[in-house]
């Protein structure tokens, strides 16, 4: 039986649960050599996971402690690990049955380090790093799915648009106004549009692989840029099975803000092919383009799913800003 959101945070905050928790850590430190040196401090508590961080001699850890939900991304990290351990933090430690990882910390995240344009020449030493990384966990999607990735592969996604658009059905039926009602209808008479899509996709060149699904500057670490081989990239949390290019639906939709630009400027396209050119051996430039337009539109319903699942470990009564979420994600359609 799956706890209650309000429950799970009662236990993560008590006393017992964080001994139990230092405990395992300073276990794992002395089994990997090290020693904590300081007091251990808990700076987030959410209904979807919570973070415990503790001063080493080698620096700074990190005990991760996701939901039920998301507890995937602990077996996740050790397979990783295993096949591009260059493009992400080695664990100390994993405890699956708890569902606890224990990281070093990676240092400044590539948001805190970079601003305005300097995104984009950082971006094009990222970026290819990222699709590295997916190549060579396209063979492993059999291991991703049996950790409980999600799938959201495209012969999978009309389904997934249906439960999207049940979603949003839910915050319009409880909160909504006409303009939402409006969109809701607007978004749901795409559901043959989007089928054909999927199909589509499903043809197009580029085997399904792991979708970080959230990519963006503050979830990668990138000490040494400009450099190769420099990023890592962390918070696996919303990942799934995807087509590959999906990944692109998020980022690109941060280098245009960040930017305060349109997706055609020069800066963008250079950013997108950086990650398209490592994908050339399997179609051309162009082909690549289209597939890649056709999967951030697919992966569209994915994005709003993870909004809903973060909403529901809050409950139904909460007031919570972000609430309209799964319904504004979904209406990214209409754009397309």
């Amino acid at each position: 039986m799956q706890v209650p959101a309000s429950s799970r945070v009662q236990v993560w905050a008590s006393a017992p649960w964080r001994a139990r928790a230092a405990a395992w850590m300073d276990e794992q430190l002395a089994g990997a050599g090290m020693k904590r040196t300081g007091e251990i401090e808990q700076p987030r508590i959410r209904p979807w996971g919570t973070v415990l961080v503790a001063p080493t001699e080698r620096g700074r850890v990190w005990l991760k402690a996701p939901a039920p939900e998301t507890a995937f991304e602990v077996a996740l990290y050790e397979l990783l690990q295993r096949v591009a351990p260059e493009h992400v933090l080695a664990p100390i430690a994993a405890d699956v049955a708890r569902s606890w990882v224990l990281l070093p910390d990676g240092g400044p995240v590539l948001g805190e380090r970079i601003t305005g344009t300097e995104i984009v020449d950082a971006l094009l030493v990222v970026l290819p790093e990222y699709a590295q990384l997916q190549r060579a966990l396209a063979p492993h999607v059999d291991s991703l799915l049996s950790l409980g990735v999600a799938d959201m592969r495209a012969e999978i996604m009309p389904r997934r648009f249906d439960e999207a658009l049940d979603a949003a059905a839910d915050y319009v039926d409880r909160r909504g106004g006409k303009a939402e009602r409006a969109t809701h209808r607007r978004v749901a008479a795409l559901r043959g549009v989007f089928g054909a899509w999927c199909e589509q996709l499903a043809a197009a060149p580029g085997p399904p692989s792991l979708d970080h699904n959230d990519l963006h500057p503050w979830n990668v670490f990138a000490d040494g840029l400009p450099g190769a081989k420099a990023a890592k990239f962390y918070d696996w949390g919303d990942s799934v099975v995807a087509h590959p290019f999906s990944s692109m639906l998020v980022i690109r939709r941060v280098v245009r803000h960040m930017l305060d630009t349109t997706y055609d400027d020069p800066d963008v396209l250079r950013v997108r092919d950086s990650y398209l050119d490592v994908f050339s051996d399997l179609a051309p430039h162009t082909e690549l383009v289209e597939t890649m337009e056709l999967a951030c539109r697919v992966g569209i319903p994915a994005r709003a799913l993870v909004w809903d699942r973060a909403l529901r470990t809050l409950g139904p009564d909460d007031h919570s800003e972000d609430a309209s979420a799964p319904l504004e994600t979904l209406a990214w359609l209409l754009d397309a």
